[in-house]
């Protein structure tokens, strides 16, 4: 009975906490939901079906292409550099990239976009310097838009990855190498199936932050790269046909489907890996 009791007034206490997620999240569900399906007074999938079609598809699809690119690249980078930062005997370097990824991580919108306007647009500094405009060199375009948001995504991975790294027991690299495993097979067998959920779950936190991205796209290339975000904003100021305002909604749902299959793989993999590196 005590118990019970003791549960019933846990269930109490976090009432609030619940009232105020349910007002904060399930308000504007309820009303992104009931926009979606409503065209003209009445209740229909019209706007869902506008989102997935034209130049609305598009966008979407090229959001994510660039969110698996980033993820991709990110992902290995961000590996190989957080190993390199584990296996370092200097401890003040360890400290200076953990510090300086946190930093960066949370670097972005359009004071991310400035930065590199001014270093690497086409009138920027390293530009000017470099002639990078006489070779081709294009920041407004898909591949710069890349390269931008990798610079939040591979500190985002090192962060991600360095404790699972720190977790690796030395005790298997010592079982592996008295088995005859060398550092190739350890990696093979031991190493990366270990990791593999962290470096997956990292892949899907990549790939998420870059699909959700809109302040440093907005302000960097505009309409020049086809994006989701993009489209929600044209959608919103109105650049849509009279009755259409909805397709907004429309689109923000299926980002939210998106994001949700994003959040159904991350999790799983986040429970595993912190199972095996206890």
């Amino acid at each position: 009975m005590t118990g019970n009791r003791t549960r019933s007034k846990g269930w109490l206490a976090a009432v609030p906490l619940l009232a105020f997620i349910a007002l904060i999240f399930g308000v504007p569900l309820l009303v992104l939901l009931g926009g979606t399906f409503t065209r003209d007074g009445s209740v229909s999938a019209a706007n869902l079906t506008e989102s997935l079609q034209g130049a609305y598809l598009t966008a979407l699809l090229g959001s994510v292409k660039i969110s698996t690119v980033v993820a991709v690249v990110g992902a290995v980078l961000g590996t190989f550099l957080a190993q390199a930062v584990v296996t370092s005997r200097f401890r003040a370097l360890r400290e200076a990239v953990l510090t300086a990824s946190g930093v960066l991580a949370n670097f972005g919108g359009v004071p991310l976009a400035f930065a590199w306007i001014a270093t690497l647009g086409n009138s920027g500094v390293v530009t000017q310097a470099l002639g990078l405009s006489d070779h081709g060199w294009n920041l407004y375009n898909f591949w710069g838009l890349t390269l931008v948001y990798l610079y939040f995504s591979i500190p985002l991975m090192v962060l991600t990855v360095v404790p699972a790294l720190d977790g690796l027991k030395p005790q298997w690299r010592e079982a592996a190498q008295n088995n005859g495993a060398n550092t190739w097979q350890f990696w093979r067998w031991v190493g990366i199936p270990v990791l593999g959920p962290t470096l997956l779950g990292g892949f899907v936190l990549l790939f998420g932050g870059s699909f959700a991205a809109y302040a440093t796209a907005k302000a960097m290339v505009g309409g020049s790269v086809p994006l989701v975000t993009l489209q929600i904003d044209a959608a919103l100021s109105g650049n849509v046909l009279i009755g259409h305002e909805n397709v907004a909604l429309a689109l923000s749902l299926d980002m939210i489907v998106i994001a949700g299959v994003v959040m159904a793989i991350y999790l799983p993999l986040q429970k595993r890996s912190a199972r095996w590196l206890r």
